[in-house]
């Protein structure tokens, strides 16, 4: 396939590397000379040093002979321009665009017309916001995810030194308890990413993802050791951006005490108007000072979501010090990623990390129906239509023999039936399959997953 990539930043030099890897013809747009020279000497990528808002810069990106435009520049009028010159290119049949703009719901309208028809509007601090306050939302959690419509869920948490968790197998962990229609799909130890086998144990301070029903998700939660907590009353939110306000506006729709903390006293006033339940604070929220005498202690979250990944997440740290029960960072640099989990902060988001995972579905092979990415880009969780062609439909998953460090976490029935298979279990038909997989094994499982049985086999 032949992409065309606007915006050679962070998301666009990520979404590059990808594409790459999995055999991608990709031309990278970027109008920075000294970006341009980092990409040239990073990615097998062509690079074109030019506007994406140029017609004349396109036509040498070779957008006439394009699959696909992915526009994620910094501007949202270069996106929304970049789309409306390969709107007049037939063969370019797939257009996605980044747009921070807060009036992203009309935009996706007359993106969605004929004039634009673009396929896929991302907005990061939207789709981010959704993340964020599942995990506010649920209280002993570091993560959630949502497959299937949200009848599968993968939650994350960490393995403290006094769970009882700690030195067990997790063939031992399956005997033990009574939820068996759940699996351990990962394991983060430090920087290294484990699809655990029966004999792996888990230790203090790993950082493990568990895919379960969502109707049995309290049952495993609790026979984890995850303590039932009342829900979120008190948040702190730092940085009067606008994720920082999509997350205050969603929270005051559900009775929390919100106060936002923004050191601008110019933006402070205008956050005043749009937010009418919000308490909103001119001042420091990563003093000491100023968060005493706002009384943090004992406050249910507190969200560090500036612009600077190094101040979020000693933000962070100082918050749970002076007795915050759960510390959410924003963390942008991907390699920043490990090192916030290993300091002890419960959660950690990226909006890069999301509008990558984004595009990437709408990149790969057409029954892929999300991807989540995890750690630093290390391993993923892919959901796949199993369509009636594809050569595993009819086999057990002990016939399919996947390789290691992949694991089908959970198939979700047409019938509305969730289970988490063992190696008796059968791919039919139409299952939403979910699997966990290093990254390096990405594109041969879907590949495999995908490709149908050869003519005149049985």
């Amino acid at each position: 396939m032949q992409i065309v990539i606007l915006g050679g930043g962070a998301v666009g030099s990520l979404v590059a590397r990808r594409l790459v890897q999995e055999k991608n013809e990709v031309v990278i747009v970027e109008s920075d000379p000294d970006r341009c020279q980092r990409l040239e000497e990073g990615l097998d990528a062509q690079i074109i040093q030019g506007h994406a808002n140029s017609i004349s810069t396109l036509e040498r990106a070779g957008l006439r002979d394009a699959d696909m435009l992915i526009a994620v520049t910094s501007s949202d009028e270069a996106n929304v321009l970049g789309c409306l010159i390969a709107q007049t290119h037939p063969n370019v049949k797939i257009k996605v665009a980044r747009l921070r703009t807060h009036e992203v719901d009309r935009w996706r309208s007359i993106c969605s017309s004929d004039l634009l028809n673009v396929d896929l509007v991302i907005h990061p601090d939207r789709e981010t916001a959704d993340r964020i306050l599942q995990v506010v939302e649920m209280p002993g959690i570091s993560d959630i995810v949502e497959f299937a419509e949200g009848r599968v869920k993968l939650f994350g948490m960490n393995v403290e030194s006094n769970n009882w968790m700690v030195g067990r197998s997790m063939s031992e962990l399956d005997e033990a308890g009574p939820p068996k229609n759940s699996l351990m799909a990962m394991v983060f130890r430090g920087q290294r990413v484990i699809i655990p086998r029966g004999s792996d144990r888990l230790q203090a301070g790993d950082h493990v993802y568990v895919i379960v029903p969502a109707d049995e998700m309290k049952s495993v939660m609790e026979f984890m050791g995850i303590e039932a907590q009342k829900r979120a009353e008190r948040v702190f939110i730092v940085g009067g951006k606008q994720l920082g306000i999509e997350v205050a506006l969603r929270l005051e729709k559900q009775g929390v005490q919100v106060k936002l903390f923004e050191h601008d006293l110019i933006r402070c006033q205008k956050i005043a108007t749009l937010l009418k339940g919000t308490v909103v604070v001119h001042g420091d929220g990563t003093d000491r000072r100023v968060l005493w005498e706002e009384n943090i202690e004992g406050i249910d979250a507190y969200l560090a979501l500036t612009g600077n990944d190094e101040v979020n997440i000693i933000a962070s740290l100082l918050s749970k010090r002076l007795g915050a029960r759960k510390a959410v960072a924003l963390v942008n640099r991907i390699d920043f990623l490990p090192m916030a989990q290993l300091l002890g902060i419960n959660s950690t988001f990226s909006t890069r990390l999301t509008v990558v995972d984004r595009i990437l579905q709408f990149v790969r092979k057409g029954h892929v129906l999300s991807v989540t990415t995890f750690l630093e880009e290390e391993a993923e969780a892919i959901e796949l239509v199993a369509t009636p062609e594809s050569k595993y439909v009819g086999k057990t998953l002990r016939e399919v023999h996947f390789p290691r460090g992949t694991v089908v976490g959970a198939i979700a029935r047409p019938s509305g039936d969730v289970l988490v298979p063992r190696g008796d279990a059968t791919i039919l038909p139409d299952d939403r399959v979910i699997l966990f997989s290093l990254e390096r094994l990405v594109p041969y499982i879907e590949s495999t997953f995908l490709e149908e049985p050869q003519r005149g086999r049985v």
